[in-house]
């Protein structure tokens, strides 16, 4: 079980069942959700989270995308997509333990911050990377 939430404490998550992906996103949707250069997503499926305590705000930031977010502190959370309703993405810096769940690669670098570098050695891809099935 993964647990997770806001930092003023009002929302409150958990996750069962494998981390499906965990990854860095650079797109502009994304940076703008969050009012950082660039934010690290894991994803669960949908069946294993719930909110636990408190209720998010939620907004369509795109037609086929719903972001949560606390609304007393700001503290963005959840990031889901109509085309993958089985998963989830949990902001992982909201995890109690984000530590558990290192990026395996960064994605949408098309739209990379010119002064953005990371030094991981880690896989790029200028979109999404492609789901495995």
């Amino acid at each position: 079980m993964v647990t997770g939430g806001c930092a003023c404490g009002a929302v409150r998550y958990e996750a069962a069942g494998a981390c499906t992906n965990s990854m860095v996103c650079h797109c502009r949707s994304c940076r703008r959700a969050a009012g950082a250069p660039v934010v690290p997503w894991v994803t669960f499926a949908q069946s294993g989270f719930r909110f636990t305590r408190g209720a998010p705000t939620e907004h369509r930031s795109s037609p086929p995308v719903v972001r949560s977010f606390c609304g007393a502190c700001g503290t963005p959370l959840t990031y889901r997509h109509s085309d993958y309703a089985d998963a989830i993405d949990i902001t992982t810096c909201s995890l109690d333990e984000p530590e558990q769940f290192p990026p395996t690669h960064h994605s949408w670098l098309s739209h990379d911050l010119g002064w953005v570098r990371f030094g991981d050695g880690l896989p790029t891809f200028q979109e999404f990377r492609p789901r495995k099935e």
